[in-house]
């Protein structure tokens, strides 16, 4: 999350919105973003309905997997990133400044 807050002006300058998604609660992840600095929207899946559906829930940590999604205005998922993969933000960064540069 930090990684994307440190990166969240380019982002936005691409004319991309930033969301995190965690499993816990609205209250928790408030708390979470005010501690770690984080100013984009922490969405909940409070209960993990749909972590499982997307199926993106790890059984062993009772927890949801690291993944980053960029959609496109579309609807359309045009990258993904999982796991260890997800941490850096640098690719999405340039993926999307690209596809502002090429409008």
């Amino acid at each position: 999350m930090q990684n994307f807050q440190q990166n969240l002006a380019k982002l936005e300058a691409a004319d991309t919105q930033v969301l995190g998604v965690s499993m816990d609660s609205p209250f928790s992840n408030g708390a979470w973003a005010e501690k770690i600095g984080v100013t984009f929207p922490l969405l909940s899946d409070w209960g993990g309905d749909v972590t499982k559906q997307y199926g993106l829930y790890n059984p062993k940590y009772k927890a949801a997997r690291r993944i980053n999604y960029l959609i496109d205005k579309e609807g359309k998922v045009v990258e993904m990133q999982i796991d260890s993969e997800a941490i850096d933000p640098t690719k999405i960064v340039t993926l999307c400044e690209r596809r502002k540069s090429e409008k």
